[in-house]
């Protein structure tokens, strides 16, 4: 039934503009935006809704993942844009916040829905 289907994913979050900044400028994904629907850009044939949702709670689980070639690069590259990492109890954690004990190497930060993003690095 959906075998050809052209799905795409969104998650909510309370202020559009403050996540348009967040993922086009910090980020540096392309996005757009069309009666106040943000659509994230990614690898331009991927599109991503993001859509406003009064009284929004941010998902606590994983909602976006970005691989990347070198995860200490991107992390220092984030954390100079100003972008946080997570901390999580029971997890081995450098100092950078990237995770080492077993998986991909990642590490988590929050968009300013407080919404959970990673990047990641996989062999």
């Amino acid at each position: 039934m959906f075998t050809n289907t052209k799905a795409f994913s969104g998650f909510a979050v309370d202020d559009v503009e403050a996540a348009r900044a967040f993922y086009g400028d910090t980020l540096g994904l392309k996005t757009s935006e069309e009666s106040d629907i943000l659509t994230l850009h990614i690898a331009d044939d991927r599109p991503t809704i993001v859509y406003p949702r009064p009284g929004h709670t941010p998902a606590e689980y994983t909602i976006l993942n970005f691989p990347v070639d070198d995860i200490e690069q991107a992390v220092d590259e984030l954390a100079a844009r100003g972008v946080e990492f997570e901390r999580y109890e029971g997890f081995d954690q450098d100092d950078r916040g990237i995770h080492r004990g077993g998986g991909p190497l990642i590490a988590w930060f929050k968009d300013p829905a407080g919404n959970v993003l990673s990047v990641l690095e996989i062999d």
